[in-house]
């Protein structure tokens, strides 16, 4: 899990490079009604972005290797870099469908993306288990697998609509008001990946410089841990996805009191599903625990076990985070996202090596800091969404105050005349 985890990071920087702001910004658009044709101008742009990635994530695999100290992760590295462009062409086609409030291809593509990924990894990691890097590098393989068998089934369901599309083809949107929106959405995803790859070589260092098991115990955090508590953040995944559509319609039109509505239930229901969740994981976390990773020793449940605990309330504050991004986003505010997102990558990665450095908390840690950096991501979010609906209130009424002086000006010039 250690070695998988250290290659991850910088797969996904490439892959929100070329993909992560593509669904949510096609969907405002498309939403809009101001993007028609945007998916296929999309698929050029970041279809060439994606080989970029592809070929870059393939040149960076040996010196990756080299700065992180662990001769597996070039073949790894070569292993997953395809899927980078893939994962372009899949994301243009749910963020086509997003904006026309259809969420069955992202949903069923997600699935099965999942099901090849675990099926085919287990297999290929069990049939080359005698071979540590081998069995990795087959487990990263089946992720390429999925993204190519769930870009195949997108795009077969993105051209059987052409039965329904009207005799006339629409004018494609521009490249500006594509980038105007997926380039923010990507600086604000990729801040994430970043401070991954950042911290997942300043912790093993650190830890390792400290006498300690560094990729194990980086394996327990980002591996087993994060996965567990992504685990209730992934079911309000579908809410933020969800809230575009119905947001970005109202904010068009200058309804900034329905779309704030909209944000604040999309927040609320959020909430209401990551509080509980929350709570499960920090009470039943020894369970959770002996379920999912069984095959872990003792004395690494017991600090999976701590870590699990310290992190249960990143259930919460991610959640959270995940929503308000996609609310700001639907508000015409992406920039702010994007602000909010590297304000706490930076704090992460800085807490993270300060608390390891200067403490005895260990992995522990960056378990902090990750709680510390949501947290303030959170506090960020929700006050530039309050803050949007003032700013507007204020621009309202300078506008209907610089009316009233042209009227009363206009006035004047009548009656002199």
């Amino acid at each position: 899990m250690g070695i998988y985890q250290m290659v991850y990071p910088l797969y996904c920087i490439l892959l929100t490079v070329s993909a992560s702001g593509i669904p949510t910004g096609i969907a405002r658009l498309i939403s809009s009604g101001n993007g028609a044709g945007a998916e296929r101008r999309a698929f050029y742009l970041y279809g060439t972005v994606g080989i970029i990635g592809t070929i870059f994530m393939f040149m960076f695999a040996a010196p990756l290797a080299s700065i992180q100290s662990e001769p597996a992760i070039r073949f790894c590295c070569i292993m997953l870099c395809p899927s980078v462009f893939f994962v372009s062409l899949l994301s243009v086609v749910r963020g086509y469908f997003q904006g026309k409030g259809n969420m069955y291809p992202t949903a069923i593509t997600e699935v099965l993306e999942q099901v090849v990924k675990v099926a085919l990894g287990c297999v290929l990691s069990y049939v080359f288990r005698a071979n540590l890097p081998l069995a990795v590098a087959s487990t990263l393989f089946a992720v390429t697998v999925s993204e190519i068998i769930a870009t195949a089934v997108a795009l077969f369901w993105y051209f059987k609509r052409r039965s329904k599309l009207p005799l006339y083809r629409t004018p494609a949107a521009p490249y500006s008001s594509i980038v105007k929106f997926t380039v923010p959405l990507t600086l604000s995803a990729i801040a994430l990946p970043a401070s991954q790859l950042l911290e997942s070589i300043a912790a093993v260092r650190l830890l390792r410089a400290a006498g300690e098991s560094a990729t194990s115990l980086y394996g327990i955090f980002s591996g087993c841990a994060i996965t567990i508590i992504n685990l209730p953040v992934s079911v309000t995944y579908g809410l933020a996805a969800a809230s575009v559509p119905q947001i970005s319609p109202l904010a068009e039109k200058g309804d900034i009191e329905g779309a704030k509505k909209k944000a604040f239930k999309a927040l609320l229901i959020t909430f209401a599903i990551s509080a509980p969740a929350a709570v499960a994981l920090f009470a039943f976390a020894p369970l959770a625990v002996r379920l999912i990773f069984s095959s872990l020793g003792g004395t690494e449940k017991t600090v999976l076990i701590e870590l699990v605990r310290i992190m249960a309330v990143n259930a919460v504050t991610l959640s959270l985070v995940q929503t308000s991004s996609a609310c700001l986003t639907s508000l015409g505010s992406p920039i702010k996202s994007t602000v909010t997102q590297w304000t706490s990558a930076i704090l992460r990665v800085a807490l993270t090596a300060v608390l390891i450095k200067f403490t005895n908390l260990s992995i522990s840690g960056a378990a902090i800091s990750a709680n510390c950096s949501y947290l303030v991501a959170v506090l960020i979010n929700f006050w530039y969404i309050i803050r949007y609906k003032k700013e507007n209130s204020q621009k309202g009424e300078r506008n209907e105050d610089n009316a009233d002086r042209i009227g009363y000006a206009l006035g004047r010039l009548n009656q002199k005349s």
